[in-house]
């Protein structure tokens, strides 16, 4: 059985990934969302909420396929992952940008997605979604500006616009897997 394709989404706090992965999801029934585990409460129910031993049991446990820490948090994907690619499925997860050299090594067919946004509308947004204080949000705006994912196999959407907009370029990234260096603009 043929394995199936990982699509690798990563990008700035604000950027409006889960929106966006939310939204192309309905329209993607063949894909599978695998669901973050994370030691920070849970918002809508967009992730598992663990405590940071909890975190630190599974990963003892070698539960988690993906791992990695990010803004004073763990962030987790279930072996499940790998599962899901053996039976040829499709599958779409929320990840990070600081992992991505471990992902390239260890998934093939692989697409990395990076949705970003410009500098003004990531302040907006993590202004507006009331997490972050003003430093963190500092913080996070300088990173966004650094972590820029680089490389022939990242198709990178500018997520300014509408999410109509932003789901649109999204759906079209996963219409092509496997073409490099793609960019979708919908600012």
């Amino acid at each position: 059985m043929p394995q199936g394709t990982l699509f690798f989404v990563v990008g700035p706090s604000g950027a409006g990934k889960d929106t966006l992965i939310l939204e192309a999801m309905k329209r993607r029934p063949d894909l599978h969302l695998m669901q973050r585990t994370i030691t920070r409460p849970a918002i809508d129910g967009e992730h598992e909420a663990i405590s940071t031993e909890e975190f630190a049991a599974r990963k003892h446990a070698d539960h988690f396929a993906l791992h990695w820490d990010a803004h004073g948090m763990r962030y987790g994907i279930s072996r499940d992952l790998d599962a899901f690619l053996a039976q040829g499925k499709s599958v779409i997860v929320n990840g990070s940008r600081g992992i991505i050299h471990d992902v390239r090594e260890r998934y093939d067919p692989l697409s990395i997605i990076q949705i970003t946004a410009p500098l003004d509308v990531l302040s907006r947004r993590l202004r507006e979604r009331g997490r972050e204080d003003p430093d963190d949000i500092e913080y996070r705006l300088g990173r966004a500006e650094r972590g820029a994912a680089r490389g022939p196999d990242v198709i990178t959407i500018v997520n300014g616009g509408t999410v109509d907009e932003g789901v649109s370029a999204l759906m079209k990234a996963l219409g092509t897997a496997g073409d490099a260096g793609m960019a979708a603009d919908c600012a």
